[in-house]
């Protein structure tokens, strides 16, 4: 069912930006000094206004990476520019060290999406859409077909 009304949705749907980043770091130890500075820039991150939510990722053998939602794009900037967000980026990036590799990327929700249930905010029917949302060159979606 097609919304622009996510209120009732859990907060990773309400929010209007999305970080996704990972690093791949250069050993288990490493992983361990990283700990203390990590846990401070989490706790700042979830006092801010405009946190939604987050979650963490590993990837086999040695990257860790963060989901993180945020009600907005200038929310999720203003969290980068946090003192001990600042700090583990420049101890991350300072030669091979402590770190390999990493990436960030930032998107924002478009404002139309889909609920169902408990979480529609219209009323608490299950269902399928008729049409599939239309593509770039469309102006209508073909017929869902069941």
């Amino acid at each position: 069912m097609r919304t622009r009304d996510f209120s009732r949705a859990p907060a990773q749907a309400r929010a209007g930006a999305m970080f996704i980043g990972g690093t791949r770091y250069t050993n288990p130890l490493v992983l361990l000094r990283l700990a203390p500075a990590w846990f401070r820039m989490v706790r700042d991150m979830r006092r801010m206004s405009g946190y939604c939510w987050h979650t963490v990722y590993w990837q086999f053998p040695l990257t860790l990476g963060t989901i993180a939602f945020f009600t907005d794009r200038d929310a999720m900037l203003r969290f980068a520019r946090t003192r001990h967000h600042r700090r583990l980026m420049v101890w991350l990036t300072d030669g091979t060290r402590n770190a390999t590799a990493g990436f960030i990327r930032l998107y924002s929700a478009a404002p139309d999406g889909y609920s169902n249930g408990a979480w529609r905010a219209e009323g608490p029917e299950m269902g399928h859409i008729s049409t599939f949302t239309p593509l770039g060159a469309e102006t209508t979606g073909p017929a869902v077909r069941r």
